[in-house]
């Protein structure tokens, strides 16, 4: 447990996919208090024994800034900790409200997190960077894919493996692409699929802890293994500098035939992270301390390979929706 004293009120977006609710549950292991927000009222994170829940509006919603500045003032919010891509462009743009209350925010320049959530754009940084990522065209550029190269159809700024679709012919990709908003194409690698969890401090020093994906089901790692390899550990810390990241991020990609392929960084906590923790690096904790302007202890997040992690859906409540009573930031925010 830690210092008493040290123990904060941190806001976690997106309780109601993995990465958030993994968050928050760390969080609260960890003693601080947490604010549970999503726009779903059956988010599973509300959920969670100790939590303050309490219901938003989507991302895209005008209302969205308020609710999340009003929260933060009437509940005396210490920090904000993004859990979903979603909330990653308003709450850029949130960020000189926020630091101007107090409420600490730790996330790259936003240029940097655009290079991240524009799939299309992290294939040109990691292309310039000299970082083998899979080969990438537009919807226009479908008659410059090679024959027999099987394809991955997914929006643009698409997350959480939501709208990927995989097909074999260049003409199957072309419908998919009048069907997937804002599409992309690229290559399907195969190969030993790996999640890095890192955590880069404020002097760009970079921590990773690698695990394969052994079994994944819809974008959700259900069967992990803590691992170390040197060529995937350089790989890795190469694409952080490329995107100029800090704080918590995970990177997604491929142990091939040819070497290490890289095809994803997410700005924020990765589903599985609970493996990193369970191999001994305190993955959340020194994020904590990032987060508040102290120094990250990277002997602490050292690890132990061949620690292994398993998923299964399980029934976390089941109640009457009339009995709920999670509050709902109004519109306008708290006041």
């Amino acid at each position: 447990m830690p210092d008493q004293t040290a123990l904060r009120r941190i806001l976690v977006t997106g309780v109601g996919a993995n990465p958030g609710f993994g968050l928050a549950r760390s969080l609260l292991r960890l003693g601080h208090r947490v604010v549970a927000v999503d726009a779903n009222p059956l988010a599973p994170g509300f959920f969670l024994d100790d939590v303050l829940p309490y219901v938003i509006p989507l991302a895209k919603d005008p209302d969205y800034p308020e609710a999340i500045t009003g929260l933060c003032r009437a509940l005396a919010v210490n920090a904000v900790v993004v859990g979903i891509e979603n909330d990653l462009p308003p709450m850029l743009d949130l960020r000189p409200r926020l630091e101007a209350d107090d409420v600490r925010l730790w996330l790259p320049d936003s240029e940097s997190v655009h290079d991240c959530i524009d799939k299309a754009r992290f294939h040109h940084v990691l292309t310039e960077h000299g970082i083998p990522t899979p080969r990438t065209w537009d919807p226009e550029g479908l008659d410059l894919v090679p024959d027999g190269v099987e394809l991955v159809v997914k929006p643009r700024n698409g997350h959480g493996a939501q709208g990927v679709h995989m097909v074999n012919s260049r003409r199957h990709a072309r419908v998919l692409c009048e069907l997937v908003p804002a599409a992309i194409v690229q290559e399907h690698v195969r190969g030993t699929e790996f999640t890095a969890d890192c955590l880069v401090d404020r002097d760009g020093r970079a921590s990773t802890i690698l695990r394969k994906r052994d079994l994944v089901k819809n974008g959700c790692v259900a069967v992990s293994t803590t691992f170390e390899d040197q060529a995937v550990h350089d790989a890795v810390v190469k694409t952080l500098q490329a995107v100029r990241a800090q704080g918590l991020s995970c990177v997604q990609g491929f142990i091939t035939d040819d070497g290490i392929v890289i095809h994803e960084l997410n700005v924020r906590i990765a589903g599985g992270s609970a493996l990193a923790e369970a191999a001994g690096a305190d993955l959340v904790g020194q994020m904590v301390r990032g987060l508040f302007g102290e120094p990250v202890d990277h002997d602490q997040l050292g690890y132990r390979p061949g620690v292994f992690l398993t998923n299964y859906l399980e029934t976390l409540r089941v109640g009457d929706v009339a009995e709920l009573d999670f509050a709902a930031a109004p519109k306008g925010g708290i006041v």
